[in-house]
């Protein structure tokens, strides 16, 4: 198969651009030529070029079809509509039988011929987030200019331009030309395949593939600081985007100057990442070094000794900058900031980030007692995968209320004002030189966390307190307005959010009850703004999809969990994570094994037939008459569900595992019971009765969860 390569060499793309740009490459050619049969697609992306190669068929064969039309006798309009369908004239039907018939024929077309077709439109549609006009009698857009398109199918160039009528597309047609590094390498050069295209690049200081980028640059900086006992911050997202801006990547190594050293090293390490993409280093003892590394995109021949005292200068600059803001900011006390938080709007119909903080601090309060009686028992504890060493201590409401008073303070500050991703971090900073507890200043700096799913949740009391008032509050009050999250969109990171509320309570055993959490978060609402609060089911809801999509990148039985949740129990629907995931464990292992397996399968014939038999003359829910009972069968299964009654006792003790082991005991007398005893009997009593110790089973098993959610 002849191969196909297409590079478009243009301006420098911004290095978030660059891949995403390559796979809608990949997705467009694979759709515009799909009748080429495209295989072993490669695609390529740097600051300056995008590229593909693929191997094609040589050709689209000739085909011919037959369709049927409407009948002879239809009228000619419906004749005319058939025609228009098919883009075809009337000369090239024919009559069938009853019916016009169209004889459709294709000539072969060549793979050069499909692919100067299809390019100059696709190009013209490419998706790029943002583009741009140039000068020119052209309305062609492109991310940044377009300045060459090299198209070669077998070796040989593609023609086609971008000529749209009067618009002359710039002057762009496809050509063999490509040029390698801006300084190192500028002019253009002939290629005639991919790998020649490839290789003359490489000769000319450009390496076009980004992950070999990638890898020189992690390698490179990762030698530069072992050479001086250093280690490197890993920032994959940094990496990234260096390998997006330089073509052929020097590591170099540059020095701090020492005045600077006494920064907080976030406000270091994020000066460095945001305004200058250097790489963050650390001593063996994990305190910030005062080197930084960085990537020229130049092989300087003075071994970089004026690029570094270039970058070092700049970097002074940088952290002079930051050390007015640091210096400016302490001179108010972070407490004396937050009236000016009634000045920042946090969301038009929610109010201000002043009065989000007074909902913080009456719910942090009301959390925060709450998380004395969090230790989970035994049971639970043993099911947990990440158990906290230490049980929880008492979180002092005073301290809760506090720290939520504060949590916002910093958002007016001038560091966070320039670095926003520095909001808490400063605050904890700014609290502690104010000399606030320890324990509230550590509360300001998590009650973010955890931002992903990498970070670690708060697990300190205060902290929790905070943190979970914080996005509970969110949730509340987005739900409220109508804002929720939906399949093309979540803006307000309310998934986030709810993940971020699971994970705190799962990795800390949190015994907490969910809905009157969430109905606390609502009065906020209606205590300050007088809102309407959506209904807590709803947020509850949502935050059992959050879990169940949780246990399924986990690899655990989603559906269990769903099982569980809708089971109900004495005191109504269970809002105890802690108790809920320990419960959906049990049941996940009863049904693992035989007993269980086979339980399942007895309880789905015996929910079939009563959902059947209820049709005709049910509900069947009346207890069965022990009177009625004739076969032996009958009553060893009414004898078994006498005793496993405890089953309900078992789960209010928290005992699950008890609790499934009496809930496998009914597999034997129910499998006895489907061989040897007719449901639907001829005498109508014996039939009832018998329908009614279904649902009793039915219902013994829905204590434990709602087994007709489980799937497979």
């Amino acid at each position: 198969m002849p191969e196909f390569f297409l590079e478009l060499f243009s301006e420098e793309i911004p290095a978030r651009m660059q891949a995403r740009a390559a796979d809608d490459l990949a997705r467009l050619v694979g759709e515009s030529l799909s009748a080429l049969a495209p295989e072993q697609v490669r695609t390529f992306h740097g600051p300056r070029r995008i590229a593909l190669a693929a191997n094609l068929s040589p050709e689209v064969a000739a085909s011919r079809t037959i369709e049927r039309g409407p009948r002879a006798s239809a009228p000619e309009q419906a004749l005319t509509g058939f025609l228009r369908k098919h883009n075809a004239d009337r000369d090239q039907l024919r009559v069938a039988g009853d019916y016009w018939v169209l004889d459709k024929s294709a000539p072969s077309i060549a793979a050069a011929t499909l692919i100067a077709q299809a390019l100059p439109a696709l190009l013209r549609r490419f998706p790029w987030p943002k583009s741009m006009r140039w000068g020119g009698t052209s309305a062609f857009t492109w991310v940044r200019p377009l300045r060459r398109i090299t198209c070669l199918l077998d070796g040989s160039v593609v023609p086609f331009d971008l000529r749209d009528g009067a618009d002359d597309g710039h002057g762009l047609a496809a050509a063999d030309l490509t040029e390698g590094h801006r300084f190192l390498a500028p002019g253009a050069i002939a290629v005639h395949s991919c790998g020649d295209w490839a290789a003359k690049l490489r000769e000319r200081r450009v390496m076009a593939d980004a992950e070999e980028r990638k890898r020189l640059i992690a390698e490179g900086v990762a030698r530069l600081a072992a050479e001086r006992q250093l280690k490197v911050v890993d920032d994959p997202g940094l990496l990234e985007e260096v390998a997006g801006l330089v073509e052929f990547p020097v590591p170099l190594l540059g020095r701090i100057d020492p005045t600077h050293m006494d920064l907080p090293p976030e406000v270091m390490q994020v000066s460095m990442r945001i305004n200058q993409r250097y790489f963050t280093l650390r001593s063996a003892d994990g305190l910030v070094a005062p080197f930084f590394a960085f990537v020229a995109n130049i092989v300087p021949d003075d071994g970089g000794a004026v690029t570094i005292a270039g970058n070092e200068r700049v970097l002074r600059a940088r952290f002079a900058d930051a050390r007015h803001f640091w210096d400016l900011d302490r001179k108010a006390p972070l407490a004396t900031r937050v009236p000016m938080l009634d000045h920042v709007t946090f969301h038009a119909m929610l109010g201000s980030q002043g009065d989000r903080v007074r909902r913080l601090e009456a719910l942090a309060e009301h959390i925060a007692p709450l998380l004395q009686a969090a230790q989970a028992p035994e049971p639970i504890d043993e099911l947990n995968d990440n158990p906290a060493e230490q049980p929880l201590a008492h979180a002092d409401p005073a301290l809760a209320r506090i720290a939520a008073r504060l949590c916002k303070a910093d958002l007016v500050t001038g560091m966070v004002g320039e670095f926003p991703e520095l909001q808490g971090v400063m605050g904890r900073y700014y609290a502690l030189h104010d000399n606030e507890d320890p324990r509230v200043a550590d509360a300001i700096r998590d009650h973010y966390a955890p931002k992903g799913p990498n970070d670690a949740v708060p697990t300190a009391p205060v902290s929790i307190a905070v943190a979970l008032a914080d996005k509970l509050d969110q949730l509340a009050g987005f739900f409220a307005i109508g804002e929720k999250p939906t399949g093309s969109g979540d803006p307000y990171a309310l998934r986030r959010a709810g993940l971020g509320i699971i994970r705190i309570i799962r990795e800390n055993r949190l015994r907490l009850r969910l809905l009157s959490l969430i109905e606390a978060a609502g009065r906020g609402y209606h205590h300050h703004h007088g809102m309407r609060a959506a209904p807590a089911t709803e947020i509850m809801e949502f935050l059992a999809e959050r879990l169940r999509v949780q246990l399924r990148a986990e690899g655990a039985r989603h559906d269990v969990l769903a099982a569980v949740f809708a089971a109900k129990g004495e005191q109504g629907a269970d809002d105890d994570l802690t108790r809920l995931l320990a419960r959906t464990e049990a049941v996940t292992a009863l049904l693992g094994s035989n007993d269980g397996a086979n339980l399942l399968t007895a309880y789905r014939r015996a929910a079939n037939i009563l959902r059947i038999e209820t049709r005709k003359d049910g509900p069947h829910d009346a207890p069965p008459d022990p009177s009625l009972l004739r076969e032996a069968a009958e009553f060893d299964l009414n004898h078994s569900l006498a005793a496993v009654d405890v089953v309900s006792d078992l789960l209010g003790q928290e005992d699950f595992a008890g609790a499934m082991t009496e809930l496998a005991r009914l597999r034997a007398p129910l499998d006895a019971f489907f061989d040897q005893v007719t449901v639907n009997a001829p005498e109508p009593e014996l039939r009832r009765n018998r329908l009614r110790l279904l649902h009793l089973v039915q219902a013994t098993m829905d204590r434990v969860a709602d087994f007709s959610r489980l799937e497979g």
